[in-house]
């Protein structure tokens, strides 16, 4: 085979793949993940669950692979503020409120996704831990260019990345940020991010 079909064969699969993604989003989120079928998402394309099992070998690889794509869309976000032209206290600042809101406004306003999610963390996935070593590698750098500008104490960069983000997981863990919105004893997003970006200081 040469060269053109087998990119005629790839771009091909990758668009089949993508309308099995975005036929499985659009169910999940009106009907749940747990009330959605492979059977379901197969009727939805017009095409037999056989069909889909050439690219999916089960309703949890697709809700794998969507979540992987939830993720890359949270780590682009992240990497577009990590390069933005500002301060690097105004680019934490930044990160955190922007994942706060994201989390609001897709994993939580919407509690089909919620679920989506939830069952991800549950099942302790590794493209759920190679998105936070990622978002970590971002902060780090973020960290590092802080304390070379003198703008935080000189510290290691990677712990401090690793104690930034366990410090305001209350913002942007999807269960967490859920628990703690009725909350009235809890620390504010600004007052936490302004606490956190104080410690990096001294």
């Amino acid at each position: 085979m040469n060269d053109i079909a087998e990119n005629t064969l790839d771009i091909t699969r990758q668009e089949n793949v993508t309308r099995i993604l975005d036929a499985a989003e659009r169910l999940f989120r009106h009907y749940g993940y747990s009330k959605t079928t492979v059977a379901d998402i197969a009727r939805d394309l017009g095409m037999s669950p056989a069909n889909i099992y050439r690219f999916f070998a089960s309703k949890v690889e697709i809700h794998q692979a969507l979540c992987g794509r939830m993720l890359a869309t949270a780590y682009q976000m992240a990497y577009d503020i990590r390069h933005q032209p500002i301060s690097a206290s105004e680019r934490l600042r930044r990160y955190v409120e922007t994942q706060h809101q994201l989390t609001l406004d897709v994993m939580l306003d919407e509690m089909k996704v919620h679920e989506m999610i939830i069952v991800a963390i549950d099942r302790d996935w590794h493209v759920i831990e190679k998105h936070i070593d990622r978002i970590h590698d971002l902060i780090a750098e973020i960290i590092a260019e802080g304390i070379a500008a003198g703008e935080f104490a000189e510290q290691d960069p990677v712990v401090a990345s690793r104690c930034f983000g366990a410090a305001t997981i209350n913002l942007c863990h999807p269960q967490m940020v859920a628990q703690c919105l009725a909350k009235t004893n809890r620390a504010s997003v600004d007052e936490l991010i302004d606490y956190v970006i104080r410690a990096l200081k001294k």
